[in-house]
């Protein structure tokens, strides 16, 4: 029974979608998804020191929902969320997927030991279905939907494709690189065909890196189980996939359109949710004064205020957050519960509950929930900063 009395699935209200128009496909069979949520997010610390990274909010939502609707509109209902230590922060920002109008199941993962190893631990979530497994804090311009399409196509007609040649096995999405040596890299044959892949190669045999969508069938079972732990004591998944073409199973591709982050670190973090706020539509459910000015592409929250400030798309403003006398620049993201007075800030994501005042041309930052940045009148002039580990701070 869902919380509205109801036993049916629905998407979850009141929140723009990510992926471009919702499409229902229609899969063969069952298809299921798998997002991977299980990592350690060193490479946003302090931030993740309280919080998991796939929670960090992108235009003021988090950014494993981007996924979770992603399966939606792609016709998936059925959702593993493989999840570490913070697993309770998980359940209380999803509960059991009801609206986004997907069932979640939270799998349980002891320690990052690979991506492979997700895979091996979510069988009996996976059964024998064919899934779709998504990193949890990859944010994409394409569409779910048609990649999904595509592989049950090949898989409810493979003899179009050829009559000599089985179904595919999986399909993994690439994107063009500058610099591939830096990523998993595929070689393909023209056909569309996986020839192998490489691990950060030192002579790449293509610009195509592997993205972190992917498509299996049950086949990936008994590759997970074959491959034993890389050098940094993982399972990797690009052994699994190898592991298939090393025992004549076809593994697909296609190239991803259009751009692709991992919003791993804060640089990567900030350009994604610039180009997720382009993509919003103008929208006021707050207040905003008289001598206040709203320009562009901005969206201002139920209970937001803006006092005697100017908000330059695109923004967001959010929920019960009030902004006295302040300039907030393009590409910035003010979430719930904050007080910002006297301040500019641009291209930015600020977290929950925190207090800015005083302080001129803040830019370029990610602060974290309940911070506060101040700017002091003590004498002598100095600053006075209380950092937690792996803080960076550039000070004029």
């Amino acid at each position: 029974m869902r919380p509205d009395g109801s036993d049916a699935l629905r998407p979850r209200p009141g929140t723009p979608h990510f992926s471009v128009a919702p499409v229902t496909c229609q899969t063969a069979d069952i298809m299921k998804g798998l997002i991977l949520a299980g990592g350690a997010g060193t490479r946003l610390r302090p931030i993740t020191h309280t919080g998991a990274k796939q929670l960090v909010p992108i235009a003021n939502k988090p950014i494993v929902f981007y996924g979770i609707e992603a399966m939606a509109d792609a016709g998936i209902t059925e959702v593993g969320l493989v999840v570490g230590e913070n697993r309770d922060e998980f359940v209380n920002a999803i509960g059991d997927g009801w609206q986004f109008g997907v069932n979640v199941t939270y799998i349980p993962q002891d320690a990052p030991l690979g991506l492979a190893h997700c895979v091996l631990i979510a069988h009996e979530f996976l059964g024998d279905d064919d899934f779709v497994m998504y990193l949890g804090d990859n944010m994409l311009q394409q569409d779910l939907a048609g990649f999904v399409r595509k592989f049950d196509l090949e898989r409810s007609a493979p003899l179009a494709f050829g009559e000599d040649r089985p179904p595919a096995a999986a399909q993994i999405l690439l994107a063009q690189v500058d610099d591939p040596r830096q990523f998993g890299v595929a070689e393909v044959d023209e056909y569309g065909e996986v020839l192998r892949l490489i691990e950060k190669p030192a002579d790449p045999p293509s610009d195509l890196a592997l993205v972190g969508i992917y498509i299996f069938d049950k086949s990936i079972h008994d590759a997970v189980r074959a491959i034993t732990p890389s050098a940094r004591g993982e399972l990797e998944i690009t052994d699994a996939i190898q592991w298939l073409l090393d025992h004549d199973y076809r593994v697909m591709h296609e190239v991803l359109q259009g751009w692709w982050i991992d919003t791993g670190k804060k640089d990567p973090l900030l350009e994604c949710n610039r180009v997720v706020l382009e993509t919003l539509q103008p929208r006021n459910d707050g207040k905003v004064d008289g001598t206040s000015r709203v320009d562009g592409r901005v969206v201002i929250e139920e209970g937001a205020e803006l006092v005697n400030s100017t908000v330059r798309g695109p923004a967001i403003i959010g929920r019960n957050t009030r902004i006295v006398d302040t300039y907030v620049g393009p590409f910035t993201s003010i979430a719930a519960d904050c007080t910002i007075i006297d301040a500019e800030i641009e291209h930015s994501v600020v977290l929950e509950r925190c207090r800015i005042e005083g302080v001129h041309r803040l830019q370029d930052s990610l602060l974290g929930r309940d911070t506060e940045v101040i700017r002091s009148d003590r004498r002598p002039k100095a600053s006075r900063l209380m950092l937690g580990d792996h803080s960076r701070v550039e000070v004029e």
